[in-house]
């Protein structure tokens, strides 16, 4: 027990006063619920294992939850005044060494009228996103357009975006085929009488990219999915109305009949590991927001801004799943979307004394587990687990880490529970789209990783009762499948 306490009184001494740890947020936090469009509820990491691309690294930072396909006639467009990033960290530092910065641009087509129909003479605009079918080789029927860039900062980006002490490095263009540096999104999936073959369509929309000081090229798609995070929210957050315990993967997700909006990037390993003795990487998403906006009062489409500051607030963070939503107390959740790796010392507490075994102990009757503090989490989600995706020397802080050397598990091979089951190529290693992280967490909490002794109850097979497994997802970038459509008939 001494040498425990030394382990994590050494970790504090690192890392400051606390620590911190992973969020899968779908509405987790007070403030974001205000501004859906900047909520990232889900980031996956993993090495390609599309045939063919086992030199690559797949990221999916994911936006905008809950989408139901029906909502238009405005659908899911991503937040034109925002900044979203991706940043990875690969010497274990806690601060970014690459950061992918996407900005979004909406626009109505015919000179910002978008479709027309002449009513007694007179052109008016529709109130619909098309007038009629499109394809991926016609989409003159659109009533919007919209489009994104991407840029690379090397080096460490603004904490504190705006100020003169702390500006973030140049920003440079990624590009794409014949040097384009405007790249562009399909229309989310109206239904099945406006684009018969979504698949094809959104195929299209895959981008070749080439990307400074990086000889071979990657590939971009940003774009709405099928929400892949198979949970069952409703149950989960009525006091774990369900049976923890009960049968693995015997219910429907809550989230079955859900659309996300999904920005993803294929890049050679080369391009992000500081070098081959060094192959772990870390990874967060994080959206910001103008510090300062003054609204218009007579707003035109999409453009409801004047005059915002160039500072700029970071509203939203995301790197493991599940914590911001069901292990950072209330007080902390919106201090922790706008927090920094650097900073996690701040959240000690909840990954030392969680709250989650012992409320499944009071509400089940299970056994918590009685180790305090709880090294096992800190090495899952704040250090990394020794000899297979912790850095050397690494500062403890919240982030989704991934061996880039560990072998990848063949499609129809993966076992969705990961590490805990045998598979190092799955979460905790990294995240697949088809880990079952909630199952795996709930085990962790409960000690799966500690001594029978410690962990009365740590053998029993924890779960939401909802599946999420590779089977649910494609086998090729960008993995996630075609997004539910509106009308399916």
């Amino acid at each position: 027990m001494n040498k425990l306490f030394s382990v994590v009184l050494a970790l504090l001494m690192m890392i400051g006063t606390n620590l911190s740890v992973m969020a899968s947020s779908h509405r987790e936090a007070p403030q974001i619920t205000h501004s859906p469009k900047v909520d990232g509820t889900d980031l996956y990491l993993f090495r390609s294992y599309e045939t063919g691309r086992d030199g690559f690294i797949t990221i999916v930072a994911n936006y905008d939850p809950l989408q139901d396909a029906y909502g238009g006639p405005n659908y899911f467009t991503l937040d034109e005044n925002a900044l979203y990033d991706i940043k990875i960290d690969n010497d274990g530092d806690a601060i970014e060494d690459i950061t992918f910065r996407f900005e979004f641009t909406n626009e109505l087509t015919n000179q910002g009228k978008g479709q027309v129909l002449t009513i007694d003479n007179k052109e008016v605009s529709i109130a619909l996103a098309n007038i009629g079918s499109f394809s991926s080789t016609d989409e003159s029927n659109r009533s919007r357009l919209s489009t994104y860039t991407i840029g690379q900062i090397k080096g460490r980006a603004a904490y504190k975006y705006g100020t003169a002490s702390n500006k973030p490095r140049k920003t440079k263009a990624i590009t794409g085929t014949n040097s384009i540096t405007e790249f562009s999104i399909p229309e989310d999936n109206i239904g099945n009488k406006s684009v018969s073959d979504y698949a094809t369509y959104a195929a299209s929309f895959i981008h070749d990219i080439t990307i400074p000081g990086c000889d071979t090229a990657g590939r971009v798609f940003v774009g709405q999915r099928k929400e892949g995070f198979q949970v069952n929210l409703g149950e989960i957050f009525d006091l774990v109305n369900l049976n923890p315990v009960g049968d693995v993967d015997s219910e429907a997700s809550d989230t079955a009949d859900k659309n996300i909006t999904s920005i993803a990037l294929e890049i050679p390993t080369i391009c992000l590991t500081e070098s081959d003795e060094q192959p772990i990487i870390g990874a967060w998403t994080t959206a910001s927001l103008p510090a300062r906006q003054i609204l218009k009062n007579k707003p035109s489409f999409l453009k409801n801004i004047i005059g915002s500051s160039t500072a700029f607030v970071q509203v939203s963070r995301l790197g493991a799943p599940l914590v911001n939503e069901v292990v950072i107390g209330l007080p902390d959740k919106d201090l922790f979307n706008s927090s920094q790796p650097r900073d996690d010392g701040q959240f000690a507490t909840y990954v030392t004394n969680p709250t989650i075994p012992a409320i499944l102990e009071a509400l089940f009757g299970v056994t918590a587990p009685t180790l305090f503090p709880r090294t096992d989490l800190i090495s899952i989600f704040l250090t990394g687990v020794t000899g297979l995706n912790e850095v050397d020397g690494v500062t403890a802080s919240e982030m989704l880490r991934l061996n880039t050397s560990t072998a990848i598990t063949a499609s129809g091979s993966q076992n969705n529970l990961g590490v805990i089951a045998g598979d190092n190529a799955g979460y905790p290693n990294g995240r697949r789209p088809g880990d079952d992280v909630i199952d795996i967490t709930l085990r962790a909490a409960m000690g799966v990783l500690l001594d029978i002794a410690d962990a009365p109850s740590k053998d029993l097979a924890y779960t939401d009762g909802a599946l999420n497994d590779e089977t649910q997802f494609d086998t090729s970038f960008p993995y996630l499948v075609d997004p539910l459509p509106g009308s399916p008939n």
